[in-house]
């Protein structure tokens, strides 16, 4: 599954440099795909969505630091934990239970975004 921001976040900003997918953007900054990954033009997502990669999204939260789902992948192919919650000084990056997902799944997005990687 992917990680969220709680509400308990107080914007200190350290977990956004520690995302090795370019997943974490301060509230209210708009992203692409393509930020931080291969991805770029018309791409179909492990998830059957079609984007262009770098067509500018709209923020998922205008007030705090956010993670895009489609992006976060817990760091697997990287690290051995998610290296938001680790950093986060107020435990805030927890498991989104909206967005589950097997080990299988996430190596596959982190595959998918960074095939040279």
């Amino acid at each position: 599954m992917a990680i969220i921001i709680t509400d308990e976040c107080i914007n200190c900003g350290a977990c956004e440099p520690e995302c090795p997918n370019t997943a974490i953007y301060e509230g209210a900054d708009e992203w692409r795909y393509s930020d931080g990954t291969s991805l770029n033009g018309n791409v179909v997502l492990p998830n059957g969505k079609e984007v262009n990669a770098d067509e500018v999204q709209e923020p998922v939260s205008d007030e705090l630091y956010y993670i895009v789902p489609d992006k976060c992948t817990e760091c697997q192919g990287f690290h051995e934990e998610p290296q938001c919650a680790a950093v986060c000084p107020v435990d805030c990056c927890v498991p989104d239970e909206d967005h589950e997902e097997t080990e299988d799944e996430l190596l596959g997005k982190q595959k998918f975004m960074h095939p040279d990687g």
